[in-house]
C-alpha cells in the first residue's frame, strides 16, 4: 500500500487501490484486505482519536468521502438494497473501458457500461441510526478534551498526525462558533425521529456490507465508515417529493412517502457506508476499551480501591439524600445493577428503587436526577405529569405508511438510567393513551422489556434499564426495593438545604472516580461458594421457624440480589459471611422504616 495514502481524508483512494492491485493478480478477497488495513491503523497508537466524530462535529465541516466515526443507537432497520459491486464505465470518446469499484458509494461515476459483462451485483442493509439517547453532557465534554490532548502529545513528538488542511475535531469546535450551521435539524420538516424529546445530534443511514445479520435494533455501536453526502442524494430526495403525484405503482416498489422517509436529504441525514464497527456494551469513555474485553484490567487496577471510592460516594450521596445513609446505600445498589442474565422470562439481576418521602420543595427530585446524570453515561428524566402521560409515546409504533418505526421513549440504550418522577403526578384523569403508558412502564419496570406497537400486534424487545422511581408515597409502579427517605434537615430549613445541593461536585478527578467505580462494579462477575450457600439457606430456614410469616420466598430472593450487588459495590466477586450480615442488618432497618411510616400514617389518618 503506498504511504502517500491519506486514509483518513482519502479512504476511497485506499479501497480503489486495493481493488485495482487484487483484480491485476490472481488473488483475489479485495473486501477483506480493505477491511484489514483500516482496522489495523485504526488500532496504532490512539489512532482512532485522530478520525472526527459525527456526534461532535457540525455536518458542514466534515470533509465528503472522508473516514468519520458515529457511537449511535440502531433505532430502525430498513430492508436491503442491491448496488453495484463492480461495473465498467466507457469513455465515449476513446471507447477505453475501466473496472470500476462501487462499493462504499452512493453514486457510480458517468459512463456505466451497462452492457458489460463484468457488473457485479451485491446486497447491503441500511439501519438508521440516532445518536445514544440520553447521554449526559460530561461524556461528551470529556471525550472533546481527551481526543485534544491525545492529539497535542502526538504532535509534540512526531509532529502533525492529519494534514493540515483538514482541522482536527477538537478545531470543528472553536469554528462552530465562527460560521453558523447552514441547515439545521430543527428548521426541516423531515422527523429525524430521535427517541427522545429535544435531542439534537445527526442522524445518519448506515449502510452494512458484511455480517449485518449480526446486529440488531436498539444496538448501540461505534462505527467507522466513509462519509457520504453526495448531492446527487438531495436532488434525488427532491424529485422524488416534486414527482410523487405522478409515480407509477407499477415502476416503484415504494411509496411516496415512503421514498421520503427512507432517501431524506443528505444534508440532513448523511449516509455512513460502514467500515468497521464494535458494540458500546458500556458507554463510557472513561473506561479504556481492552477493559470490556480483559476483565482483568478492571481486577488489577481498580478493584483494590473500590471500597474507598464506594465510601467517597456513600459520603456525598448521604448529603444528596438529606443526611440519609441507608438510602445512599441502596441508591448505590440500584446504580450498579444489571441485568446479567434471563431465566425464562424472568430478568436476572435487575434492582428496580423506588425512593418515597422525597420532599415537594425546591425542585428537589429534579436537582437529584440531575446530580445523577453527573455520574452515569446516560440518562433521562420523566416527570410523571398528566400532560406527558397522556400524550406522550413511550413505546414505538410501526408507521406503515411510510415503512419505519416511530421511536418512542422507551427506545432506550442499555444501561441508561430511567429517572421516573412520580412527584409530577397531579389529581386527574388517565386517558386511554395515559393507561397504557402506565402499563408500558410497569412492564419495563417488571420485565425488562417494552412491547412496540406493530398496531394489529404487539412485539417485544428486551431491554437493561435502571428505573429509579421517586415519590412522596409509595410509588403506583412496581418496585424491587422501596426504601422511604429519612432526612436529618430540619424542616425549617429544608428548602435552604435543598438548593445548595443541586450544583454537582466540583473536582472532576472524584467524580471521574465514581464514574469509574460505578461502571466497573456493574462489569464484575459474581459468584457464591457451596459453604456460603448452604449457610444463607440455613439462616432461611432459621428466619422461618419461628414465624413462617416473617420473611417470604420473594423476600429472601430480594436479600440474594442484594447480598450481589452490596459485594460488587466493595469489589468483592464473590459473598462473604460478614457482606451477608451486612444484608440481613440494612434490610431489617429498611424494613422497620417502612413499617414505621405505615404506623405514622395510620395514626394520622
Amino acid at each position: 500500500m503506498s504511504s502517500s495514502h491519506d486514509w483518513i481524508n482519502t479512504p476511497l483512494a485506499v479501497v480503489e487501490e486495493i481493488f485495482a492491485s487484487s483484480h491485476s493478480s490472481p488473488d483475489s478477497g479485495w473486501e477483506s484486505k480493505a477491511v484489514d488495513f483500516f482496522q489495523g491503523h485504526l488500532k496504532k497508537d490512539c489512532a482512532d482519536t485522530w478520525v472526527p466524530s459525527l456526534n461532535d462535529v457540525p455536518l458542514h465541516y466534515l470533509k465528503p468521502n472522508s473516514l468519520v466515526k458515529f457511537r449511535c443507537l440502531i433505532q430502525d432497520m430498513f430492508d436491503p438494497e442491491f448496488y453495484m459491486q463492480e461495473y465498467e464505465t466507457m469513455d465515449p470518446s476513446t471507447q477505453a473501458k475501466v473496472l470500476r469499484c462501487g462499493k462504499y458509494k452512493d453514486v457510480t461515476e458517468c459512463g456505466v457500461d451497462f452492457n458489460s459483462r463484468n457488473i457485479v451485483t451485491a446486497e447491503r442493509q441500511t439501519f438508521y441510526c440516532v445518536p445514544i439517547p440520553g447521554e449526559s453532557p460530561w461524556k461528551r465534554s470529556y471525550e472533546e478534551d481527551e481526543d485534544m490532548n491525545t492529539l497535542k502529545q502526538k504532535e509534540l513528538l512526531t509532529g502533525p498526525q492529519i494534514p493540515t488542511e483538514q482541522p482536527r475535531s477538537g478545531d470543528f469546535k472553536r469554528q462552530e462558533t465562527e460560521a453558523p450551521s447552514s441547515q439545521s435539524a430543527s428548521a426541516s420538516p423531515l422527523d429525524l425521529n430521535f427517541p427522545l424529546p429535544g435531542e439534537k445530534g445527526p442522524s445518519c443511514l448506515l449502510k452494512v456490507y458484511e455480517d449485518w445479520d449480526s446486529y440488531k435494533l436498539n444496538d448501540t455501536l461505534e462505527v467507522y465508515g466513509i462519509l457520504s453526502v453526495d448531492p446527487a442524494l438531495s436532488a434525488l430526495a427532491e424529485k422524488n417529493d416534486v414527482s410523487s403525484s405522478l409515480l407509477d405503482p407499477t415502476e416503484c416498489m415504494e411509496t411516496a412517502e415512503e421514498q421520503r422517509v427512507h432517501s431524506p436529504p443528505a444534508s440532513l441525514v448523511p449516509r455512513l457506508h460502514m467500515i468497521y464497527a464494535k458494540q458500546v456494551p458500556n458507554n463510557n469513555p472513561l473506561l479504556p476499551s481492552d477493559v470490556l474485553e480483559d476483565k482483568s484490567w478492571s481486577l488489577s487496577s481498580t478493584l483494590s480501591e473500590m471500597a474507598s471510592v464506594k465510601a467517597e460516594l456513600h459520603t456525598y450521596l448521604t448529603h444528596v439524600l438529606l443526611g440519609d445513609a441507608l438510602a445512599a446505600e441502596y441508591l448505590i445498589l440500584h446504580l450498579i445493577s444489571n441485568v446479567y442474565a434471563r431465566r425464562d422470562v424472568l430478568p436476572l439481576g435487575k434492582f428496580t428503587l423506588n425512593l418515597s418521602g422525597c420532599p415537594m420543595v425546591g425542585s428537589y427530585t429534579e436537582n437529584l436526577s440531575k446530580i445523577i446524570q453527573q455520574l452515569v453515561p446516560s440518562s433521562y428524566y420523566l416527570g410523571m405529569s398528566l400532560q406527558n402521560m397522556n400524550h406522550m409515546r413511550l413505546v414505538p409504533k410501526k408507521d406503515y405508511v411510510g415503512n419505519r418505526l416511530l421511536s418512542g421513549a422507551l427506545q432506550l440504550a442499555k444501561n441508561t438510567l430511567l429517572f421516573l418522577d412520580e412527584t409530577q403526578l397531579e389529581q386527574g384523569q388517565l386517558d386511554t393513551s395515559g393507561v397504557q403508558n402506565i402499563t408500558a412502564l410497569g412492564n419495563l419496570i417488571s420485565w425488562q422489556k417494552v412491547e412496540y406497537d406493530f398496531n394489529f400486534h404487539q412485539m417485544e424487545f428486551p431491554c437493561n434499564i435502571n428505573v429509579l422511581i421517586t415519590s412522596e408515597g409509595r410509588s403506583l409502579l412496581p418496585s424491587d426495593c422501596h426504601v422511604h427517605l429519612q432526612s436529618t434537615v430540619d424542616p425549617a430549613h429544608m428548602e435552604e438545604y435543598v438548593s445548595s445541593i443541586h450544583m454537582p461536585l466540583h473536582v472532576a478527578s472524584q467524580l471521574n472516580k465514581f464514574r469509574i467505580y460505578l461502571s466497573v462494579a456493574r462489569l464484575l462477575d459474581y459468584t457464591i461458594s457451596d459453604d456460603v450457600t448452604k449457610s444463607v439457606e440455613d439462616d432461611f430456614v432459621d428466619m422461618r421457624k419461628d414465624d413462617p410469616q416473617s420473611i417470604s420466598a420473594e423476600e429472601f430472593h430480594r436479600m440474594l440480589v442484594v447480598a450481589r450487588l452490596l459485594s460488587l459495590s466493595l469489589g468483592q466477586t464473590s459473598l462473604s459471611r460478614d457482606t451477608w450480615s451486612r444484608v440481613k442488618h440494612i434490610e431489617i432497618l429498611r424494613r422497620s422504616r417502612l413499617d414505621q411510616h405505615k404506623t405514622v400514617n395510620s395514626i394520622e389518618q
